[in-house]
């Protein structure tokens, strides 16, 4: 039971397994901006009660491995995620990449996976 989290009332083990692109795959995390979408997702996750296990910005993918409380469903964490990082980094880098400002910079979907065990 080590790797089980706990809350006032529930003890609990999930995992999901997230992947989002860019649009068009293109490369466009790279840099200043690779950075501050990491430091953009860590406290979407930390304000959210979501602690990330493993992750990776690619400069045209996230990965993340992230332990959830079960009251945020995948899609709401995701709605998060690729809600508010390209609204923060349009306002912050305007002249960079205008192929996607005023636009979505990632494409419509994304990848989950859930994992976990029940030792019941």
């Amino acid at each position: 039971m080590e790797d089980h989290r706990k809350s006032s009332h529930c003890t609990y083990d999930i995992k999901y397994h997230l992947v989002w692109i860019t649009k068009y795959r293109k490369p466009v995390i790279t840099g200043k901006i690779a950075l501050r979408t990491r430091e953009l997702i860590r406290m979407i996750c930390q304000s959210n009660e979501v602690e990330i296990l493993a992750g990776h910005v690619g400069s045209d993918h996230i990965h993340l491995l992230v332990s959830v409380p079960p009251h945020l469903s995948a899609s709401k964490l995701v709605q998060y995620l690729k809600g508010n990082t390209p609204r923060k980094l349009q306002m912050e880098y305007k002249g960079s990449n205008k192929q996607f400002w005023g636009r979505h910079i990632w494409a419509r979907g994304y990848f989950v996976a859930s994992s976990g065990m029940c030792n019941g």
